[in-house]
């Protein structure tokens, strides 16, 4: 190695180092304003594939009125998803790219996940009363995300559980998740402050079972999206609801993840659902799959384990030949990739979250990356 190129490679550890410093929240401010110009300067990897998942119809969002248009689609009696778009945050579909469900269990709604704002949540919690005349009973948070709880303002006098490691993580990034949305979506924000869960569901994961009226769900808690993925199934619905584990035509967030137990946790998904009678997979992104049992489940999480691999096997490639940033994004994408919704906004962002682990793991073999 040159001399200039052992310099190059101190430095770039040096600019790992100070990066490790900085708190999760604040990398995704700093981030955002990297990636404007990263797109600005690498317009191709803007444009969607023709024909592809990536172009989407116009956004079901009035901009105009701030009116998410929430629809509740039946799944099964008493259960039922709102879908959001599959797409990246975005003023004209008010950032509300996440799927939320709710249940009504005889003793009261059930809700998972309540969007990405206060009018989120209001326009959530309106829709589930034109529903079902059950009241909200309590709210389930699958991750700590913000389109996963930054609606909780709307549900404010129910008990709002997550898991112990959610619930850390929604203190330590609520602060930052407002100020980067406010930044993303604009008056679509107006008002929303965080609020964060009040109740763990440690009993429950531990027991593999919450029971709300005549309602079975089954929990499982799993990692590598983020610290904790929970993921969720109601027997009498069949309705398997996968959190942030599965992405479905839509390129993978990546600011908590972690790829080796991501995958893992994919696998051991497919194997917790066989046995089970599965009849629609929910995403947290990406359209509702309906499937012919539990063991389908395997083949509907293949799209994110198959991208999972190649981003890792791509990062590896470009890392032992002493790439930069700068080359992995202009490397050769995969077309059934490039084809996914978000592919010009959320591929670099994957770059920028997860490429500098695979730097240090070169820079100093004997020391693991957090990959």
């Amino acid at each position: 190695m040159t001399a200039g190129a052992t310099m190059f490679r101190r430095s770039r550890l040096v600019e790992s180092r100070l990066w490790r410093r900085v708190t999760p929240g604040l990398r995704l401010l700093l981030l955002a304003c990297l990636l404007v110009g990263l797109a600005a300067a690498l317009p191709v990897l803007a444009q969607p594939v023709a024909g592809a998942a990536a172009d989407l119809p116009t956004p079901r969002a009035d901009a105009a009125r701030l009116d998410y248009r929430l629809q509740a689609r039946p799944l099964a009696p008493g259960a039922w998803v709102v879908e959001g778009d599959n797409a990246d945050f975005s003023v004209p579909n008010g950032c509300n790219i996440i799927n939320t469900a709710f249940f009504a269990t005889g003793a009261g709604v059930v809700v998972v996940n309540t969007g990405t704002s206060r009018r989120y949540g209001e326009q959530l919690r309106a829709l589930i009363a034109r529903t079902t005349p059950e009241p909200v009973v309590r709210v389930l948070h699958l991750n700590l995300h913000p389109d996963y709880f930054l609606g909780n303002q709307a549900f404010a006098d129910v008990p709002r559980a997550a898991t112990a490691a959610t619930r850390a993580g929604i203190a330590r990034e609520a602060a930052a998740y407002e100020t980067n949305l406010y930044r993303l979506c604009g008056d679509w924000m107006r008002g929303t402050e965080a609020l964060a869960p009040d109740q763990e569901l440690e009993a429950a994961v531990r027991t593999g079972v919450l029971q709300v009226g005549q309602r079975r769900f089954e929990l499982l808690e799993l990692q590598g999206h983020t610290e904790s993925d929970l993921v969720l199934f109601e027997p009498q619905s069949g309705v398997l609801l996968a959190g942030g584990l599965v992405f479905v035509q839509r390129v993978p967030t990546t600011p908590h993840a972690q790829l080796g137990p991501w995958r893992a946790s994919l696998a051991r998904l497919a194997d917790w659902a066989a046995p089970r009678g599965v009849r629609w997979l929910v995403p947290s992104h990406g359209p509702v799959q309906a499937l012919s049992g539990g063991p389908a489940v395997a083949a509907a999480t293949q799209g994110t384990d198959r991208y999972l691999d190649w981003l890792d096997r791509h990062f590896s490639r470009w890392a032992a030949q002493g790439g930069d940033m700068n080359d992995v994004i202009r490397a050769e994408v995969p077309v059934e990739f490039r084809a996914w919704a978000a592919f010009g906004t959320e591929y670099l962002r994957n770059v920028a979250h997860l490429y500098p682990a695979y730097e240090r793991q070169v820079m100093a073999p004997g020391r693991p990356a957090a990959r």
